[in-house]
């Protein structure tokens, strides 16, 4: 099992992604079948406090549904990791 302890700019919290669910009114079971993940993954991705303790690439691909979804993850950078709505290009 791959963890993602180490250094990349993919980490994003269980708050992110209960919050980016939340924005774009999805229930689990949408987002689960969005990212081609089981609901339990997705509920024990939120569940944690922090970083995810979740397989690279489930969290690769609850990330990429949600951003296809139209949400945006925000850094921590100082000012608190969030999520917003992408800007429309």
């Amino acid at each position: 099992m791959i963890n993602l302890k180490s250094h990349d700019d993919d980490k994003i919290t269980g708050a992110q992604i209960r919050a980016a669910r939340a924005l774009i009114r999805w229930s689990a079971k949408e987002l689960a079948l969005a990212a081609g993940v089981g609901v339990a993954t997705i509920s024990r991705a939120e569940v944690e406090a922090g970083r995810t303790t979740l397989t690279a690439a489930n969290l690769k691909a609850i990330k990429s549904a949600l951003e296809r979804a139209g949400v945006e993850f925000i850094a921590e950078n100082g000012g608190g990791a969030g999520v917003r709505f992408k800007k429309p290009s």
